[in-house]
């Protein structure tokens, strides 16, 4: 008995991947074991750094909470400490946001402190 292979089967998973390579260099758009290996090796990336982001931005809004900070004559922690025992909750995106684009209303919650 001849061996029964389900080819379609195979045949719509491997294209169902390849269309996630569509955009590579060289042979990782065309030969299979290539760019499955790009592929899930893209898809790593992308899991991990959807985490990293988030890393990333909250660095970067404490570093311009406390340049903004630092202007009136505080650092980064004392603020932060004087904010919650002020019981303002506002989160450090935000703070981020006013200390760049609207510094008198963060001058206003500095002074507030």
């Amino acid at each position: 008995m001849p061996r029964s292979v389900n080819v379609v089967a195979a045949r719509r998973r491997r294209k169902k991947m390849m269309k996630h390579a569509k955009g590579y260099f060289g042979r990782k758009k065309n030969v299979w074991t290539v760019a499955k290996n790009q592929i899930e090796k893209g898809w790593l990336y992308a899991y991990r750094d959807r985490r990293n982001r988030k890393r990333e931005f909250r660095k970067l809004w404490i570093q311009r909470i406390n340049a903004a900070v630092r202007e009136h004559g505080m650092n980064y922690s004392t603020f932060i400490g004087k904010l919650h025992a002020a019981d303002i909750q506002i989160n450090r995106k935000v703070l981020a946001d006013l200390a760049m684009h609207n510094p008198d209303a963060f001058a206003a919650i500095v002074n507030a402190l």
